[in-house]
This record gives structure tokens, sequence and C-alpha cells, in this order.
């Protein structure tokens, strides 16, 4: 019985919602629970987000681009932030609309990683602010 809870609660904290940290270079996919990504797993660039999955790319190109592909089903306003040298800055990101269509953030500015976080249902599926 002890072994089965300790595999529950393993289970559970692997699915945390928290903050996204994506490497430059690096793929990842994830689902959206509680406004934050969980149950995110790296993957392969051409790997494909199945239903209800979110899958970022993030590359070194014209400064920081960010590949994003929206098979949850819903349109989301989200957080993101730039990371260099240990320091987070701020940056804008548009509406993420709810299909399957691969879109782009681009930053022209250099980041080592894209933290995402704070996701929300969109008031109005594609916008940009």
């Amino acid at each position: 019985m002890k072994a089965i809870a300790a595999l529950l609660l393993l289970a559970g904290s692997a699915a945390t919602a928290a903050p996204l940290t994506i490497k430059t270079g690096e793929s990842w996919v994830f689902s959206v629970r509680a406004g934050e990504p969980t149950g995110a797993r790296k993957v392969t660039s051409s790997a494909k987000p199945t239903h209800g999955q979110i899958m970022i790319s993030v590359r070194r190109l014209m400064g920081t681009s960010m590949i994003v592909t929206n098979n949850s089903g819903a349109a989301w306003v989200f957080r993101a932030e730039l990371l260099k040298g240990g320091k987070a800055a701020g940056a804008k990101s548009c509406t993420l609309p709810a299909k399957p269509d691969p879109v782009l953030e681009q930053w022209p500015q250099p980041a080592e990683a894209v933290r995402i976080s704070q996701f929300k249902p969109a008031p109005k599926d594609g916008s940009c602010p």
C-alpha cells in the first residue's frame, strides 16, 4: 500500500504546473493546467503535439525566435520572459490562436532561453497587442 501511495505522489509531482524554461535549441511539448505548463517533456524539433498539447521550439534566428504549435483546442495569452546571463526580461507575445498551425514569435535580442508561464484563455483569437 505504501508503494502505491509513493507512486501516486511521484506521478502527481511530475505533472506539477509551473513556469517552463526552454533553452535555445530545445523543443518541448506540454499541456496547460491552472494557467501553467504541465507534463512538459523535451522532444525533437520534428515532433507534433497530440490533441490537448502545445509544442514550443526556441531558436537563435534574428535574435530569438520561438515557434509555437497549439493543438490544445483553446486560444491563449501567456507571459514570456527572455533569459540571458541569469537575468530575465519581459517579452511581448501575441495571442496563441486555437489552431494547430505553427506561429512565430520573434524578439530582436538574443537570449539563452525563454521562460513561459501564466497562460490565460484569450479574449480574442489571433490578436497581437
